[in-house]
């Protein structure tokens, strides 16, 4: 097995790494990746990412957003939470098959101590029966990897507060709110392992899958980024990661109704998006106004549908025309929020 150390905090230069090395790089043996980021989510290659993020809370905390390659659901990352990453060329087996690559992640946690570490569902990694670990995949080309999480010290109180999580997925697990159904596995670990860094847990981890006492056994397995291969890196995260139209521009169609009573008045939006754009957007309600509200509705009509693109949109636009007595940032936070 080789290994590799990311360097950079930065989820889309991570993510681009791994996309790079599974896809222009060949390997006789599996190749596992370790990364570790700033403040992040990552939502899933076919989630909607209007509904994943709690988008006011994520820009008042400079919080990332990106979408993977892989499926599944989408995660909060910060400095306290390890990633790991399998590629592999492709088995009969491989693509679904979670445990086959979980397994040495738990086999090496219960050397640390945590002993009750286990799969759980589908792709989650569990210990007393809570959630520290999501797993997700993606196969191209005659290659796979298999990436998780790892919650090390993770702030589990923003992790609530970023990410929506839908009422009946948490109904589904027989619990009340997602803090109840995640914990980070620090606390699991033997005494001597619960004071270190998510980079030294890293090492740690590293040694145990590799059963070796010093990184000087190993450094041979070490595969280093070359200065050639951050180019092209480069490349894939403005295409990808950084790009907007990846992000959101991906989303699914899909409607959605936004109502809310002012003092002068209710509104009632009736919203369709489609590639992250408003296509077709409708106001119904009590309100008053001097005119039309479909000329407004044809103002926002092919604007992102964000809290950027409708402020652009609306900041020559005087809204009291439409919804007189009706606060501009409190129309926006009505279409957004």
């Amino acid at each position: 097995m080789y290994y590799v150390i990311m360097k950079s905090d930065d989820i889309g230069m991570n993510l681009a790494t791994e996309q790079y090395l599974m896809n222009e790089k060949s390997f006789d043996e599996p190749l596992l990746l370790f990364y570790i980021e700033k403040p992040s989510i990552i939502v899933g290659r076919n989630q909607n990412t209007y509904e994943e993020v709690n988008a006011d809370y994520v820009e008042q905390n400079n919080i990332t957003v990106t979408r993977r390659l892989s499926g599944g659901g989408a995660v909060y990352h910060d400095l306290g939470n390890l990633c790991f990453s399998f590629v592999v060329n492709n088995s009969t087996d491989a693509f679904g098959n979670f445990k086959k690559y979980t397994q040495p992640v738990i086999d090496a946690l219960h050397k640390l101590g945590a002993a009750s570490a286990e799969g759980g569902g589908r792709n989650d990694l569990l210990v007393d029966g809570k959630k520290f670990s999501g797993n997700a995949m993606y196969s191209k080309n005659g290659k796979t990897f298999s990436h998780g999480t790892l919650s090390w010290d993770v702030d589990l109180d923003v992790l609530t507060k970023a990410l929506n999580v839908p009422a009946d997925k948490i109904a589904s697990k027989g619990i009340k709110s997602i803090r109840q159904r995640v914990t980070n596995i620090k606390p699991y670990v033997d005494p001597q392992y619960q004071n270190l860094t998510t980079e030294e847990f890293r090492d740690v981890l590293l040694l145990t899958m590799f059963d070796a006492a010093d990184v000087a056994e190993i450094r041979s397995h070490e595969y280093v980024v070359t200065p050639e291969d951050q180019v092209e890196i480069d490349k894939i995260v403005k295409e990808y990661y950084h790009n907007w139209d990846w992000v959101y521009g991906k989303n699914p169609e899909f409607s959605i109704q936004k109502r809310q009573h002012f003092s002068m008045g209710t509104i009632d939006a009736r919203i369709n998006s489609n590639a992250g754009k408003i296509t077709e957007i409708k106001f119904y309600g009590d309100f008053f106004g001097t005119e039309p509200v479909q000329s407004l509705a044809d103002i926002l009509t092919g604007v992102n549908f964000d809290r950027a693109g409708i402020t652009a949109a609306l900041a020559d636009v005087n809204l009291g025309q439409y919804f007189n007595g009706i606060d501009k940032e409190e129309f926006i936070d009505l279409l957004v929020k």
